[in-house]
């Protein structure tokens, strides 16, 4: 007997109807398309109209992440927003930034990257490139007594590689998109530190428009995670609160996420 659900649904090929389904054997192919579709008829007929899932209740007792994007950041604290002029520059200087790497994007890739630059296979985990933007020394977080400057004396593995041109213009979208998920994530669980600033900054200067949704999401993250950190600060002279604003900035101001945008104190 057919189901009520059979019985609604036009017929779309002409197959005869098979009351005697001995000679069939799902087992073995078909001879040829009527037997085919004959087959298709007696698996049909031999589904359950209801299934149930057979699920385990032990693992859901396990502990489950779930991650949850809020929407907006958070207030910054009284004068520690920027003003609408200096936004408005900000966002000018890094469509200029944004422009020059474009329109010299094949020169830069094309040039010959230093010894000491140990550059990072596309292959390569997650833990190889925070290691490589943000050096050994915040990555492993071990003390040291180097201000951090880029002298070409320094040991960039310990100090963290900059974004050169001639590095960054080597990178793909997907690679840009990764990078920047992996550094947001570090940064979900550290502080603020300048080589992780110099890195944002440069990847959304590589970050093409218009956005693929993962990137509109990771972007998002970084403006409230960055609000978050700046929200905590105690007074207007740390040096990590202008970098931090400028995040906010161009996220908001640059990408055109205007709900996370700062308004003028």
């Amino acid at each position: 007997m057919k189901s009520d659900v059979e019985e609604l649904m036009p017929r779309l090929l002409p197959v005869e109807t098979c009351e005697i389904v001995e000679d069939l054997n799902l087992n073995e192919p078909p001879r040829n398309p009527q037997e085919y579709l004959r087959q298709v008829q007696l698996e049909a007929s031999l589904c359950p109209d209801v299934v149930v899932a057979k699920i385990d209740p032990k693992k859901l007792r396990k502990k489950q992440t779930v991650n949850v994007s809020l929407t907006g950041c958070q207030a910054a604290p009284p004068g520690f927003s920027p003003s609408i002029k200096w936004q408005r520059q900000q966002v000018s200087n890094f469509s200029e930034i944004r422009q020059s790497i474009s329109k010299h994007r094949q020169h830069w890739s094309g040039q010959a990257l230093d010894d000491n630059v140990l550059m990072v296979s596309i292959t390569d985990a997650e833990e190889q490139w925070k290691r490589f933007c943000l050096g050994e020394n915040v990555y492993l977080n071990s003390p040291t007594n180097d201000a951090g400057g880029e002298n070409p004396g320094l040991d960039y593995v310990k100090v963290g590689f900059p974004p050169f041109l001639s590095i960054v213009s080597r990178l793909n979208q997907a690679t840009v998109s990764a990078v920047l998920e992996y550094l947001i994530n570090w940064f979900e669980e550290n502080g603020f530190v300048p080589q992780l600033g110099r890195w944002l900054y440069a990847l959304l200067a590589c970050l093409e428009k218009p956005l693929l949704p993962e990137a509109h999401s990771l972007i998002r993250q970084l403006a409230r995670r960055s609000s978050e950190v700046r929200a905590n600060l105690e007074n207007q002279e740390d040096e990590r609160l202008s970098p931090l604003n400028l995040m906010i900035c161009l996220v908001a101001r640059y990408f055109d996420q205007n709900d996370l945008a700062d308004k003028e104190d």
